[in-house]
C-alpha cells in the first residue's frame, strides 16, 4: 500500500482504537498491523506528537509479562480531533469513490 495513504490515515487509525478502550504503544502497532503494514517505528512519533497535543493522557500499568506498559487514554480534545476527522475521512471517500465510479470505467 501506498505510505502516503498509511501515513495520512495512522491518526485516525489510533484515535478509532483508543476511543474504544485504552491501549499501549506497540498493542496499537499491533492491532494497526494486523489491518494495514506499518511499521512499530511510525506509530511512536505520532503518538508522542497525539499526546503533546493533548489529545491523550499516559499512565503507567503493571504487567505480568516484563516492565510496567505506558497506557494511552483519549481526552475530550481528542475525542473532538477523532469526530472532525471521521467527518473528513466521509467526506474523502465520498469524493474519491465518486471520481472512482464516475471515471472508473474509462481507465485502459
Amino acid at each position: 500500500m501506498n505510505v502516503q495513504f498509511k501515513k495520512g490515515v495512522l491518526e485516525l487509525c489510533v484515535l478509532v482504537l483508543l476511543n474504544k478502550q485504552d491501549h499501549y504503544g506497540y498493542e496499537l502497532v499491533q492491532k494497526i498491523s494486523a489491518q494495514i503494514h506499518i511499521s512499530e517505528g511510525s506509530v511512536y512519533p505520532l503518538l508522542r506528537r497525539l499526546t503533546k497535543d493533548g489529545y491523550f493522557t499516559t499512565y503507567l500499568k503493571e504487567s505480568s509479562e516484563g516492565p510496567s506498559r505506558k497506557y494511552y487514554a483519549l481526552t475530550d480534545s481528542g475525542k473532538d480531533q477523532l469526530h472532525k476527522l471521521l467527518c473528513e475521512w466521509e467526506a474523502f471517500t465520498t469524493g474519491v469513490n465518486q471520481l472512482l465510479m464516475n471515471e472508473g470505467d474509462q481507465i485502459d
